[in-house]
């Protein structure tokens, strides 16, 4: 890793920084500005391009640059605001964030991994949009019992229809998303044969966790955010956390525990197992999300659907 690129981005432009050289510059935010970056990377000989997830304003960068065969990773920006602030790096804009990223790759080296390919991106998008629109029909329905007038009743009536219709289409479009890929259908078949997890839960697997069956429990846990780790000091020891990784696999996967808790006679019998011994039910129901995690994770290894013990 001897010439990392940090670049910040924002709606408009891109602010790229080279270490160790010092080098910076800016291009448009446009595929033209896009193509200029990859020419003036690839002549350059950068071995690592870091960018920060900013909502959205990178997807057309990291897929410009990675489809070059550049190396692209995807860094967390609280990770590396840590990072500056640990360095007492106060000063904050576009071209010094750029700079700071380049500094934390360098300084972590971060391991490289498989970015989406384009075919992933879609059923991602699809599953966020129907993440929404879920949400949405929750709002609409909590509404519906809070409304008294009839009128805005007829109303909130008129927007559930509309929005469940458009869920009716985006499961269609969902459907024909994984009829394209013999692997995905393949794969929802495995991970949808383990009691608790449907087609949502299993979609947002494919889409969000394209490393499912490849790495260890420990790593896919961590992945996932899923991996505890404990504050302590001396003598002194806290409580245990989970955070970072992927949020949207952790959403799917608390829901996926609520069900399996119930009607998978395995993680049912382990869930009850841990609220006999006196855990809080919560954290219960993070340990059924991992051991979850972890079985769908040997599924896809061992390419073998679930079989009740």
């Amino acid at each position: 890793m001897d010439i990392v690129v940090g670049i910040d981005v924002s709606k408009d432009r891109l602010d790229v920084a080279v270490a160790p050289s010092g080098l910076t510059f800016q291009v448009p935010n446009t595929q033209g500005g896009i193509d200029d970056l990859v020419s003036r990377l690839q002549s350059i000989g950068a071995d690592v391009v870091a960018l920060e997830a900013t909502g959205g304003f990178e997807t057309a960068a990291v897929a410009g640059l990675s489809a070059t065969g550049l190396a692209v990773i995807v860094v967390n920006p609280a990770q590396v605001r840590a990072y500056a602030n640990a360095l007492g790096r106060r000063a904050k804009t576009d071209a010094i964030d750029a700079a700071v990223i380049a500094a934390y790759v360098l300084a972590t080296r971060p391991e490289l991994r498989s970015l989406k390919d384009a075919e992933t991106q879609v059923l991602s998008a699809l599953v966020a949009r129907r993440r929404q629109i879920v949400q949405m029909i929750v709002a609409e329905e909590n509404r519906e019992r809070m409304a008294l007038a009839k009128e805005a009743q007829k109303s909130i009536k008129r927007l559930l229809s509309a929005l469940r219709r458009e869920l009716e289409s985006l499961d269609r479009d969902l459907d024909d998303q994984i009829r394209k890929s013999p692997v995905w259908r393949v794969r929802e078949t495995l991970l949808t044969s383990v009691p608790g997890v449907g087609p949502a839960t299993a979609r947002t697997l494919l889409a969000e966790m394209p490393e499912l069956g490849s790495l260890d429990r420990r790593q896919i846990a961590s992945l996932a955010g899923l991996a505890p780790w404990t504050r302590q000091s001396g003598t002194w020891k806290g409580k245990s956390f989970i955070g970072g990784g992927r949020g949207k696999v952790r959403a799917a996967l608390f829901m996926a525990a609520l069900v399996a808790s119930r009607y998978n006679p395995v993680l049912k019998a382990f869930r009850d197992r841990l609220v006999a011994a006196g855990k809080p039910r919560i954290v219960a129901v993070v340990a059924t999300m991992r051991k979850l995690l972890t079985i769908l994770n040997a599924i896809i290894r061992d390419e073998k659907p679930w079989q009740n013990a």
